[in-house]
């Protein structure tokens, strides 16, 4: 309902108006705006409104998360998905994180293996990565047991046939939460082609000095699950990895 104030101009006589209240900020991605940008988190409260003066609440409204820039508000799921910046981060992680993985099951003997390596994390975004401190971190995880497995084999001695050559078991548990912990929450945001490539760029990574062995084999298998790739398209993968191009 609308009455008639000055000339050309109308005013609400009844309605319902929503009162904002800023109860934090921060910084997400904005869908509106495809980018980074600042926001505020907000909660609010209606009421009815009967020629601009608030009469009867109408109960609570929000949270909802507003963008600085454009104004639009989102549900708080919005904040769920990471920023730009934040990507970057995670993904140059991931591909860090499956290339020392590949390196401890395959071992760094081989320098063409070294090489595939240093390049996928360097196209990653540690542009200054190098052998030297590749083969410095996995020294540094060998002798890390509260983070990565220890030796291979059982107590009698025997050697597990899925043993890579620096004495880690692919299987174990800490070496497995290490890739889920870095590839989970990236595997959401990412289109399956994306996915589909982190696995392949770990598949080059162990296929530069030969084909897989049963310890690297675990370990895709492992990055595939965590990257959550059915069982059968990280098999058409790994096999397609070995396919020259």
């Amino acid at each position: 309902m609308h009455a008639q104030g000055r000339p050309g101009r109308d005013r609400c006589v009844v309605g319902v108006r929503t009162v904002w209240r800023t109860v934090g900020d921060g910084e997400f991605y904005c869908p509106g705006c495809g980018g980074d940008r600042n926001y505020r988190r907000r909660t609010g409260r209606r009421r009815l409104v009967a020629f601009g003066l608030p009469l009867l609440p109408r109960g609570p409204v929000g949270p909802v998360v507003e963008c600085s820039a454009c104004r639009t508000r989102y549900g708080t799921d919005a904040l769920d998905h990471p920023t730009t910046t934040r990507f970057s981060a995670m993904l140059r992680d991931a591909v860090h994180t499956v290339a020392l993985a590949v390196l401890a099951a395959g071992g760094t003997e081989a320098r063409t293996v070294r090489r595939a390596a240093v390049g996928a994390v360097r196209a990653a975004g540690f542009v200054d990565c190098s052998e030297e401190q590749l083969i410095t971190l996995i020294e540094a995880l060998a002798a890390d047991t509260g983070r990565l497995p220890g030796a291979y084999g059982t107590d009698l001695g025997t050697p597990s046939p899925y043993a890579g050559r620096d004495g880690f078991d692919p299987r174990g548990t800490a070496l497995a939460i290490e890739l889920h912990e870095a590839l989970e929450p990236l595997a959401p945001h990412l289109a399956p082609a994306g996915r589909e490539s982190i696995l392949l760029q770990g598949a080059r990574i162990a296929l530069a000095d030969g084909p897989y062995r049963p310890a690297e084999r675990e370990v895709l298998a492992t990055v595939g699950r965590a990257l959550m790739l059915a069982p059968e398209d990280t098999d058409r993968l790994l096999a397609a990895a070995r396919t020259p191009s």
